[in-house]
């Protein structure tokens, strides 16, 4: 998946796991938030990817934090006029 696709999934799974921030994740333009947009659905492709092999539940896990560990840092960086105070 290329790169714009990326961020552009992530921003929409984001915007479907946080409707909290719905609004702010949808309008968001600013390079930082799209590179956790990205950085977002690399995370939940990877995850994925290994849920779907039995041996790798562990990294499953460890995927599954990073993935919930990007959401917070969104919640606390959207809520936050300055996200380099986070």
């Amino acid at each position: 998946m290329a790169r714009s696709n990326r961020r552009e999934a992530g921003r929409r799974r984001l915007a479907m796991r946080l409707p909290q921030m719905r609004n702010l994740i949808m309008e968001a333009s600013d390079r930082w938030q799209l590179e956790l947009f990205e950085a977002y659905q690399i995370a939940v492709e990877t995850r994925d990817a290994l849920r779907r092999q039995p041996f790798n539940s562990d990294l499953a896990r460890e995927c599954d934090e990073t993935c919930s560990e990007i959401e917070q840092h969104i919640v606390r960086a959207m809520s936050c006029r300055d996200p380099f105070q986070l």
